[in-house]
């Protein structure tokens, strides 16, 4: 990893600045991809999972009878790892869960709002060299708890057709309904617009490549709502002279591995402290199996040495990370001065594999910047509000005649006449 020393504020932006493939060749490739399913349906589907995956698929849909031999296949430690993981998840969304408390904005006008879960849902799942299971928990977690009918989940197959075991797990364990093995931009497409077999759906989560990401975009354009712009994954963290270096140091592995387009940033007081941290790295490096991906993703990343931790947070903010770890003592203090991240982990030992998997907050998060304007997947991912107001007699009498001024002065008589009326009739009586 290449250490920038002390770089001027100007020279933030272009740190901050992730690497992408062009974009217009990937908004085309995505479109066609899109295009394609919209027309052909499961054809397209199959002909996609057969060029990208490099598998035939006879029947899109997992069996039932493929979900008990996987179910049957993961061993018992790892099933009870992933509960120990499903109560933790569970308990911090039902916090989440808001009542409904009614407002008498003035007498005779009663409002309040509801949420409602959204009825269908669908769920990307990446597959590949890392199947992330524990995404089906983040997402399929809160989806049941909002109440949602209907969960999709789109994941792509392996070279023998099959889905990772622990993956039918998950999904039956929180109650996904239909599981398809289907995986890229041709999955999105899929379920934005429903085939022969993959249902339409009115929301897409779930993280992605590049290609994932863009078709997301596309599916926006297309009425259906997406749970945010989420591409490759990335991590910051702040250390000082109370930090540990070779708990950092296995921090930005810990995201290195994820793939080769992921970035692990280090900003940090003392150079010195950059120079243990670079060691530690180094030697935990070789000793990886995903060592080359690892390799090939601290490549893109790098070490920022800057005067104080209020410099390291004013140059994290600006970075927006998807996962921000204050490694130090006195973390604690610095809470009110974050403003961009997707998920902040406190102190020595919060390192980010908590919350990737166990600690109960959400690990699907905004990333390439998107922390500065967008949240986490939470309970409020899979509802929507719907407000609601309640107009007495008495009540349209004290805000009726506002109305008709305001109406009148936009030009909306017909918006006048139906309080006209009301205030009428009730004079009338």
């Amino acid at each position: 990893m290449k250490i920038i020393n002390n770089p001027s504020i100007t020279a933030w932006s272009s740190l901050c600045e992730r690497a992408t493939i062009n974009a217009d060749t990937l908004a085309k490739g995505v479109q066609e991809i899109m295009q394609s399913v919209q027309t052909s349906g499961d054809v397209a589907l199959r002909s996609f999972t057969e060029k990208f995956d490099g598998v035939s698929i006879k029947s899109l849909q997992v069996s039932e009878e493929e979900i008990q031999q996987a179910i049957g296949a993961v061993q018992q430690n790892l099933k009870e790892a992933i509960q120990l993981a499903k109560n933790n998840i569970e308990v911090f969304h039902q916090s989440q869960i808001s009542s409904i408390t009614k407002v008498s904005t003035t007498k005779g006008v009663t409002c309040w709002r509801k949420s409602v879960a959204i009825d269908k849902v669908g769920l990307y799942i990446p597959g590949g060299s890392a199947p992330l299971f524990s995404t089906i928990l983040m997402l399929g977690i809160p989806a049941k708890i909002a109440g949602c009918k209907e969960i999709v989940l789109c994941t792509p197959p392996n070279k023998d057709g099959s889905i990772d075991p622990a993956i039918l797990y998950t999904a039956a364990l929180v109650g996904v309904t239909k599981i398809f093995k289907v995986g890229g931009a041709q999955a999105i497409a899929g379920m934005t617009f429903g085939t022969e077999t993959i249902p339409q759906v009115y929301k897409i989560l779930g993280p992605g490549n590049q290609y994932v990401t863009k078709a997301k975009e596309f599916a926006q354009q297309k009425g259906v709502a997406i749970d945010m712009p989420a591409g490759p994954s990335e991590v910051l963290v702040i250390a000082d002279e109370s930090s540990i270096p070779e708990f950092v140091a296995a921090d930005l592995l810990s995201q290195a591995e994820h793939g080769t387009d992921s970035q692990a940033v280090l900003v940090v007081t003392k150079e010195v402290l950059a120079e243990s941290v670079v060691k530690e790295v180094e030697a935990q490096l070789e000793v990886l199996p995903r060592k080359e991906l690892a390799k090939k993703a601290l490549d893109n990343s790098y070490i920022v040495v800057l005067p104080t931790v209020e410099d390291c947070i004013a140059f994290s903010n600006k970075y927006a990370p998807e996962h921000l770890i204050i490694a130090s003592d006195n973390a604690i203090n610095f809470v009110d001065t974050i403003t961009n991240a997707g998920s902040v982990f406190l102190g020595n030992y919060s390192c980010e594999s908590a919350g990737d998997y166990a600690s109960g907050t959400n690990h699907t998060l905004p990333t390439n910047g998107y922390a500065k304007n967008y949240s986490g997947v939470s309970l409020d991912s899979f509802v929507k509000k719907i407000t609601f107001q309640e107009v007495t007699k008495t009540g349209i009498q004290k805000i009726g005649k506002a109305i008709e001024l305001m109406a009148e002065a936009e030009g909306l008589e017909a918006h006048k006449n139906a309080v006209t009326l009301r205030l009428n009739q009730i004079e009338n009586v």
